[in-house]
């Protein structure tokens, strides 16, 4: 468990008008100066869910209330499955029937789902408040919560009804991973795995060497994973904050992740388990057309076995991948554009031949 304290580290989110911190370090959930300093207004909605909020949800506000700022609660559903139009509007009823303004923080306390929720609650309600990051999951402190991508689910299709809508701050108190469930952990691990594998292949090596420490969850070997994956992140998000092209690559494995997760149904596969094993399919892909070698594909399949991860796709019917797979926000005219490595380390956006998929298909899904 992480024991040993480490100094706060601050990131910059470069984007102009819109650039913001992203704070790395330990207990920093009842840092009331630093939560305080973020909340220009007075008011503050912490939207969390029913896991999350039991074990944060107190220090928070209260750190919140020090620093002089009212606040109010959203607890939600726990899921996958409840990143959707329901979840919402229950957050607008909330706030309306709180009379909350335009000057009303919002603050999203946990994973992913709740983040790109509140993200997305925040880019509407009055047509935009300001609202915080506070990312208590792995995938949440070294992905999501970093570039301004909100949004909710629709069943045809996975965050399909969103808005670009950039934080005021990400604070991720890594002290919150010690109750993370060991799922969640390599859940996590898929997103380290996939900034390596994209754009930085001596961390991609480190990874492999610090598998063992990161699964362990030693505070120093986790803080720098999160570090390093924060600035990959923000340094693509810099040059492409809309996904014009660039950015599409943190799609890494994403497309068949997206198709795992629709075809089995949300919240049956965590997202990062279905990204890890679209690593390796992707992996699979990228050796097929041989833009990298069987010894490179072998290195992601071992890595991400290594996190926890599953690396063998379920069988949803080829029918069903390549339908689920056309429902993907990179497609153009129909065609599927997938993420590549060319090399290990270096990616490539491109559509691919289909017998070559049917291959990749075959080898990677349970049979």
């Amino acid at each position: 468990m992480m024991t040993q304290q480490i100094s706060p580290i601050t990131l910059q989110v470069e984007l102009g008008e819109r650039s913001y911190p992203i704070v790395i370090g330990q207990t920093l959930l009842s840092d009331a100066d630093l939560v305080g300093r973020h909340v220009v207004g007075k008011r503050v909605a912490v939207v969390t869910n029913t896991t999350v909020g039991p074990l944060y949800l107190d220090r928070l506000s209260q750190a919140l209330a020090k620093a002089g700022k009212q606040v109010t609660s959203i607890v939600l559903p726990d899921g996958e499955e409840e990143k959707n139009w329901a979840s919402l509007m229950r957050v607008f009823d909330a706030l309306l029937e709180q009379k909350c303004d335009r000057k009303t923080t919002l603050v999203a306390l946990g994973g992913g789902v709740i983040g790109d929720l509140t993200g997305f609650a925040a880019a509407t309600y009055m047509r935009g408040v300001p609202f915080i990051q506070v990312p208590t999951t792995l995938l949440a402190q070294v992905d999501s919560s970093v570039g301004g991508k909100t949004g909710i689910n629709h069943p045809l299709g996975k965050n399909m009804i969103g808005a670009f809508y950039q934080p005021q701050a990400v604070i991720a108190d890594t002290t919150t991973l010690d109750t993370l469930p060991a799922r969640e952990l390599s859940a996590g691990l898929a997103e380290v795995i996939k900034h390596g594998a994209i754009i930085d292949a001596p961390f991609f090596d480190w990874i492999e060497a610090n598998i063992a420490k990161l699964m362990a969850r030693d505070a120093q070997t986790l803080a720098y994973a999160i570090q390093r994956s924060c600035e990959i992140k923000a340094d693509v998000v810099r040059q492409d904050e809309r996904e014009g092209g660039l950015r599409a690559i943190l799609n890494f494995g994403h497309t068949f992740g997206h198709a795992i997760e629709a075809g089995l149904g949300y919240g049956q596969w965590l997202h990062g388990e279905a990204v890890g094993c679209g690593m390796v399919m992707a992996a699979d892909l990228s050796r097929r057309l041989g833009f990298i070698d069987a010894a490179a594909s072998e290195r992601v399949r071992a890595l991400v076995k290594a996190a926890g991860l599953p690396v063998v796709a379920p069988d949803i019917g080829a029918e069903r991948w390549l339908e689920l797979m056309q429902v993907d926000k990179k497609n153009e005219g129909g065609q599927i554009k997938f993420i590549l490595i060319k090399p290990l380390g270096t990616p490539v956006i491109m559509p691919v031949p289909q017998e070559a998929l049917l291959a990749t298909l075959k080898a990677c899904v349970q049979q």
